[in-house]
């Protein structure tokens, strides 16, 4: 049996105790090889000041560097560059020289076995990728802030924080280490860089989950404008999702060191995200709770079911994390796509939303993957492999828009049509069983997966390796969907034209300059306006009967044009008038809604199936 069992806590300091870590996993000690002191006197102008002493070092140069990515990011960031005023002693406090070898690291020579260096980190963006550091705050990303050496990659590492605030308290998913106030310990690099840090005046809840015998402490860290009774309620709704997850893989982790903590920055200054973790999640959003309306809750959900899917269910390519470089892999449609269909799903299940938010909250999903071109240019596995270009990546030349459907809704999509599928089999099963399954070959065992391991999950689910291989085929190594009318009549759902009667012509937004209406995104490939010729940052002058001097005009005739109305469209591109035929599309946004709602009633069956989906509707709980 599981029981929930919910507390208070006022920590000072957010670790796992040094005893309750795994035996070979012990807290390396004062003579730690790798140690980082870490202070925040400037604060108030974004820097921390960061002393990092390597020890045993073997003869000959030491190589230092930053990283370029980060875990649970897929892109290249240079965190190197706000990296400045490096300088290095020896184990007598003797200057050694330091030369910058590379963009990202420098070499060190000439030491006696001991190299310290000491740089400046400059830090003001908080999120789950960068750091920030303020008078309210020092938000740690661990690669964002840490250099490290080549060569001590299994090397134990000791931490210590010195805070800015002393009513500041820490939340880390690192152990302390016993008896020494603010210090922590990792057992590698690997884990210490996958350990984010929050420092500010945290609230603190705490609440315990017994399962399979073990008891796990969770802990809420809140950094929030708001009051105590807005971290209640949002830790009652934490609360509340955490056995629906429980649920879908039948047991907890096994968290190291016997806890798992949300750390959720809700201020004004920081950048929204989510960022799952191996013990913890870094949550933020520039909203506070109260301002969000508790909306923040499907983050979290989101990033805790990484707890399982993607921390321990790991893509081969993953494993180990390189952080010198970008890492891609082709599974981020399953790791991360069907993490997004579970995240509201879950909440859906435990009564935090009826299903009427879930299903609107579903139609853009749908929406967006069905009626967007991105399909047009690649299967769920090339649009994981393009994550590096899109996951929070930078590039000055434009990139064509219509060619990438992002991995997050493709596989959320892809997870929707599957759990459908296999909820309408002569045998019923469900998603729930497949990632069960993946749970048990990959992610209590923690071996790696490759494509060829999530298919055979599916035919070992299903018993039926034809459907897995077709399946696979069709919509993962392809870019097919099934149609999803037929697989939501069976929970009693129409899936239906929003706007059928609404013009549509291939892109909403304009921009004005002046009286300059101007097309301020990409028309769809296929739409009226794409098949005409018009382009983003091109003047539409007018279309038919109507003229365009402002915002208004372009609504009114979106309004009052009507689905297959031909017209001439007149535009100005780069400098050229020009003009083409044109026919009016008419809306492709798509909808799902409940039979009741589309004046159809559902059978008994219908009902049962949606109950055993999406749980008992309820009243939301917000």
């Amino acid at each position: 049996m599981r029981k929930f069992l919910y507390g208070l806590s006022g920590l000072a300091l957010l670790a796992a105790s040094a005893s309750a870590a795994p035996a070979a996993d012990k807290d390396p000690g004062a003579n730690a090889p790798v140690q980082y002191e870490v202070s925040f006197e400037n604060a108030r102008h974004h820097e921390a000041q960061v002393v990092a002493t390597f020890r045993n070092v073997p003869k000959g140069p030491l190589k230092v560097r930053m990283s370029r990515s980060s875990p649970g990011r897929y892109a290249i960031h240079e965190f190197a560059k706000n990296v400045y005023q490096v300088s290095a002693v020896d184990g007598a406090g003797k200057p050694l020289k330091l030369e910058r070898s590379e963009p990202y690291g420098w070499t060190v020579a000439g030491h006696d076995g001991t190299v310290k260096v000491t740089y400046t980190l400059y830090a003001d963006r908080g999120d789950g990728t960068y750091s920030q550091v303020d008078t309210t705050h020092a938000h740690l990303n661990m690669p964002a802030t840490f250099l490290w050496a080549q060569g001590y990659d299994d090397k134990a590492i000791r931490v210590r924080f010195k805070r800015a605030d002393p009513n500041w308290k820490i939340a880390t998913q690192l152990p302390a280490v016993a008896g020494e106030a603010d210090a922590f310990w990792a057992p590698s690099l690997q884990y210490f860089m996958d350990s984010p840090t929050e420092i500010s005046a945290l609230t603190v809840r705490e609440w315990q989950v017994t399962d399979s015998g073990r008891t796990y402490t969770f802990r809420l860290a809140l950094h929030n404008p708001g009051t105590d009774e807005d971290a209640d309620k949002f830790v009652e709704k934490l609360r509340a999702i955490v056995p629906q997850h429980i649920k879908v893989f039948g047991e907890l982790p096994k968290f190291d060191h016997g806890e798992y903590t949300f750390i959720a920055d809700y201020m004004p200054q920081i950048t929204g995200d989510g960022m799952e973790h191996r013990n913890s999640t870094f949550i933020s959003q520039p909203r506070s709770l109260f301002r969000g309306n508790f909306s923040q809750l499907g983050t979290a959900s989101h990033e805790f079911f990484h707890a399982w899917n993607v921390e321990r269910i790991r893509p081969a390519e993953l494993e180990p994390f390189d952080f010198t470089r970008a890492n891609p892999t082709p599974s981020l449609w399953l790791a991360e796509g069907f993490t997004q269909y579970y995240g509201p799903l879950l909440i859906r299940r435990a009564g935090q939303s009826t299903v009427d938010e879930f299903l609107t909250g579903l139609s853009g999903t749908l929406n967006g993957v069905v009626t967007g071109p991105g399909r047009l240019y690649g299967s769920p596995q090339e649009m994981s492999l393009r994550a590096p270009f899109v996951d929070a990546a930078a590039a000055l030349d434009p990139t064509n828009p219509n060619i990438f459907t992002s991995y997050y809704p493709y596989g959320a999509v892809i997870g929707l049509a599957l759990d459908l599928q296999l909820r309408g089999r002569e045998k019923p099963l469900s998603l729930d069983d497949f990632m069960k399954q993946m749970w048990r070959t990959h992610g209590v065992t923690e071996k790696a997966y490759k494509p060829a391991d999530a298919r055979a999950a599916l035919a070992r689910t299903t018993g039926d390796e034809a459907f897995a291989d077709g399946f696979f085929k069709a919509s993962i190594e392809g870019s097919a969907l099934p149609d999803f009318a037929p697989l939501l009549d069976q929970a009693g759902l129409k899936l239906r034209p929003k706007s059928p009667k609404k013009a549509w012509l291939g892109a909403s937004r304009v921009k004005v300059s002046g009286s300059d209406v101007i097309l301020d995104a990409p028309p769809a490939p296929n739409s009226p306006l794409y098949a005409a010729g018009v382009e983003v940052g091109d003047r539409i002058v007018s279309i038919g009967r109507f003229e365009f001097a402002n915002e208004g005009d372009w609504t009114d005739a979106l309004d009052r044009l009507k689905p297959d109305e031909a017209a001439t469209v007149k535009f100005i591109q780069r400098g050229q008038t020009r003009e083409a035929s044109l026919k009016v599309a008419a809306d492709p946004t798509l909808e799902v809604v409940r039979y009741e709602k589309a004046d159809l009633k559902p059978t008994e069956a219908q009902l049962a199936f949606r109950k055993a989906w999406l749980g008992e509707d309820t009243p939301s709980a917000k």
